[in-house]
C-alpha cells in the first residue's frame, strides 16, 4: 500500500511540475511542495526513520525516538568531502529569506543571506560560474558549505562514498556547515583556502574552517539533498551550523572548480526543509 500510494503521489507532483513548466513559470506551485512533504511523512511513517535534516533552527522541538550518539569533534575524524548547495538547506541565524518554492528539484529555493551588498560586490559576471544546466553560481547567490567527516579511516574524495569505508561498517559522521555569500570581490574570503585540506595530527581536516562565525548549532539528523524530498535518509549525522554567514570571493570559487580533489564543479540542489516533528529530534538549549 505504501509503495502504490508514493507513486500516486509522485504521479501528481509530476503532474504539478510539468503543468507549471508548460505554463512558462519558473517555480513550481506551492501543492508541488505540499505533494513531497505528504509521500515524505507517508514513507517514513512509524518504519524506523531517525531524525532528518535540514531544519530550521529557531525551532528547538522534535519528537523522533531513534537515539544516536553525537559525533566526536571533527579535529578527531578523518574529513572525507567538501561540496556546497545552492541556497543553505538550513533556516536560521543570518539566512532566513526564502527563495521561493524553485523547481520542485531542489533548484532555485532555500535560504538566502539576510544582510546588505554593495553594487560593487553585486556586480555581474559574463557568465555564471559552474557546468551544467543547473547548479551554476553568480554574485549575490547564498551557498551552504558542507564539511563532511567520518570515523572511517579514508582520504578525501568524491561524494559521500568517501565517507565510507569495507573496515567499518557504521562509521559516525559529522557536518560542519558554514553559509558563505558569494560577491564580486577579489578582497573578500578566497574559497580555495577556506577548502584547502591537509593532515593534521594524524587526520585529514580543511583547518580553515571558520572559528569566528557564531556559536555552532548542534543537532542530530541525516543526509541532505533533493533526493530525500519524498523518502527519509537512513544516515545518521551529527550536525555543528555556524550562525553567521562569510563573504567569499566568486573569482576564488571559479578557481576551485578547476581544481579541487572533490571533482566538484556546481552547486547542488536544496532538500526541502523537514517540518514534520515526528522527523525531527529536539535541539538541547
Amino acid at each position: 500500500m505504501r509503495l502504490g500510494t508514493t507513486l500516486i503521489k509522485t504521479s501528481v507532483f509530476a503532474l504539478l511540475a510539468s503543468t507549471a513548466i508548460a505554463n512558462g513559470t519558473d517555480e513550481v506551485p506551492d501543492d508541488v511542495i505540499a505533494a513531497q512533504r505528504a509521500a515524505l511523512a507517508e514513507t517514513t511513517a512509524n518504519v524506523g526513520f531517525g531524525p532528518q535534516a535540514p531544519r530550521d533552527l529557531r525551532t528547538l522541538e522534535g519528537e523522533n525516538l531513534r537515539v544516536f550518539s553525537k559525533a566526536p569533534a571533527h579535529t578527531q575524524m578523518n574529513l572525507c568531502n567538501i561540496h556546497f548547495h545552492e541556497g543553505a538547506e538550513h533556516a536560521g541565524g543570518e539566512f532566513t529569506t526564502f527563495l521561493g518554492n524553485g523547481d520542485g528539484e531542489g533548484f532555485g529555493t532555500g535560504f538566502g543571506y539576510d544582510g546588505d551588498l554593495s553594487e560593487a560586490e553585486l556586480r555581474p559576471l559574463d557568465a555564471p560560474i559552474g557546468k551544467g544546466e543547473k547548479g551554476l553560481l553568480s554574485p549575490g547567490d547564498t551557498i551552504e558549505v558542507h564539511y563532511v567527516h567520518t570515523t572511517a579511516q579514508i582520504e578525501p574524495g568524491p561524494t559521500l562514498g568517501a565517507c565510507l569505508d569495507d573496515e567499518t561498517g557504521n562509521p559516525q559522521l559529522r557536518v560542519e556547515t558554514q553559509v558563505m555569500v558569494l560577491v564580486n570581490d577579489d578582497a573578500a574570503l578566497d574559497f580555495t583556502e577556506l577548502a584547502a585540506v591537509s593532515q593534521v595530527n594524524g587526520y585529514w581536516q580543511a583547518p580553515n574552517i571558520p572559528t569566528d562565525t557564531g556559536t555552532p548549532i548542534g543537532y542530530l539528523g541525516s543526509t541532505t539533498g533533493p533526493s530525500y524530498n519524498e523518502q527519509g535518509s537512513p544516515f545518521q549525522v551529527t550536525w555543528s551550523v555556524r550562525p553567521e554567514v562569510i563573504k567569499v570571493s566568486i573569482a576564488s570559487l571559479a578557481a576551485w572548480y578547476d581544481n579541487n580533489i572533490f571533482e566538484e564543479d556546481h552547486a547542488h540542489g536544496v532538500r526541502n526543509l523537514v517540518l514534520n516533528r515526528a522527523l525531527l529530534a529536539p535541539i538541547p538549549n
